[in-house]
């Protein structure tokens, strides 16, 4: 048997964790590690770094999480900061003298960065197996192709549900977690980010807001165990049978799921979620919202598939659109775009509802589902900024950043993407009768 480093990248739990634990049933002996990618805190060419305090702090409290289960098993998590290649190339030169042969294994990320950073170590000449499981389908049993994906999310959706497509099952914890190389038994646990403390730059100054997802609470924490717990206490209440109705709302802890924290980082899967789901409506009863929760798990599912199918083609000015090139701009528009950018991102645009949730969005690294989609539009359609600027906006700042969800929404918004309607130009005055029509939501927020 051999050494496996098991490479934990967005599936920071153990339950539910087919690549873990296969890695645990093939080793000797099993590394689990982290790597904080240093290029998560440079500038982008939007001038912002990837990550903010927001997601730094959630992620921190999931590694700390993940660490506590592994040490109940006799392991610990090794966290290493840098270069990812130069990392994990470095931990197996450490270990190969003693240890002989040494692979890694690790989930497979469809996405151009993450895609990179695995070929780099193959380049390098280590053996990565990768193993697809993030999705809640099992996408071997697609009545499809990958290269035949529907490119509308109501087609995909119809031939899945005909075929009666259901959740791969959940697996349980593995039995056994190989225990690490005595090299490395003593290598004391420590958090890279020690909890980055949360940004209260704007907090202060809007004291009778809701934080709609309270990160910073035990409660909300980062890990699996939080996770679970949520899982457990969600569907423990009604609210699955009022999800599709309450799912629009502006802000507050219980108008949606919020499972998508936990989705984003790994430390809860979608087909635990659909085996609670599906426990809850033997007991209570389906109806549209529980429906719902499905349905949107469905479409994370389906901005998954546009990843295998599209690529690196999803990341360009035009995405997958064959109607639409990239534009030439002078250089006086790029000023005034860069211009537009910056008041978006700090809230000064002169749109109140806009204003009150960038604002929210800076302040706890959270947006609904609503305002988030009326804010893209705002950027796209009113002040005319590159869709891609918007996107890495919301990697920086969201704490439920998932890199398909976010690169599929943004393309749909701007018609770039699987849209059948090629882009969604929300009314900035209707979405405000609807949503915020006495204007509680501005006032908090510092909009109005």
């Amino acid at each position: 048997m051999k050494t496996i480093i098991y490479w934990f990248r967005n599936d920071l739990r153990l339950t539910d964790n087919p690549a873990f634990s296969t890695a645990c049933a093939l080793a000797k002996h099993i590394v689990p590690v982290y790597i904080h990618d240093e290029t998560l805190y440079e500038s982008t060419r939007w001038g912002i770094a990837r990550t903010s305090a927001h997601r730094q702090h959630f992620l921190s409290s999931a590694l700390a999480g993940l660490n506590a289960l592994l040490q109940q098993k006799g392991s610990t998590l090794i966290e290493l900061r840098g270069n990812i290649t130069e990392q994990l190339c470095t931990l197996i030169s450490t270990l190969n003298p003693a240890l002989g042969e040494c692979e890694i294994h690790c989930e497979n990320i469809a996405a151009p960065f993450e895609q990179d950073c695995v070929d780099q170590l193959r380049f390098a000449g280590v053996t990565v197996v990768e193993t697809w499981q993030s999705s809640m389908l099992d996408f071997s049993q697609l009545p499809f192709k990958l290269d035949d994906v529907p490119d509308t999310f109501t087609t995909m959706r119809m031939q899945i549900e005909k075929h009666g497509l259901k959740a791969r099952p959940t697996q349980a914890l593995a039995e056994r977690i190989p225990p690490l190389p005595n090299r490395l038994k003593d290598q004391a646990y420590t958090s890279i980010n020690a909890l980055a403390p949360a940004s209260e730059v704007r907090k202060s100054a809007y004291p009778n807001a809701v934080n709609s997802f309270p990160y910073s609470e035990p409660a909300y924490f980062g890990s699996e165990q939080a996770a679970k717990q949520h899982l457990e206490n969600y569907f423990s209440s009604q609210l699955p049978h009022t999800y599709k109705e309450t799912r629009d709302q502006l802000s507050g802890i219980d108008y949606s799921t919020k499972f998508s924290p936990w989705l984003s980082i790994g430390s809860l899967s979608a087909p635990a979620i659909v085996e609670k789901l599906q426990h809850y409506e033997m007991e209570y009863g389906a109806n549209k919202s529980t429906y719902w929760i499905w349905f949107e798990l469905l479409w994370r599912d389906y901005f998954r598939l546009l990843h295998l199918k599209y690529g690196k083609l999803l990341y360009r000015e035009q995405g997958i659109s064959t109607h639409l090139t990239p534009t030439t701009q002078s250089a006086t528009q790029r000023s005034r775009g860069q211009e537009n950018f910056k008041k978006w991102c700090e809230g000064s645009t002169g749109s109140a509802l806009v204003d009150a949730a960038m604002h929210e969005l800076f302040s706890t690294g959270y947006l609904s589902n609503r305002l988030r989609q009326v804010v893209a539009s705002f950027l796209i359609y009113d002040l005319n900024v590159d869709w891609r600027a918007g996107a890495a906006w919301f990697e920086s700042q969201l704490v439920d950043y998932d890199v398909y969800s976010n690169q599929g929404n943004w393309l749909y918004i701007a018609g770039r993407g699987s849209d059948p309607r090629g882009g969604r130009r929300f009314n900035i005055q209707k979405q405000t009768h609807d949503h915020d029509p006495q204007g509680l939501y501005r006032t908090s927020w510092g909009g109005a």
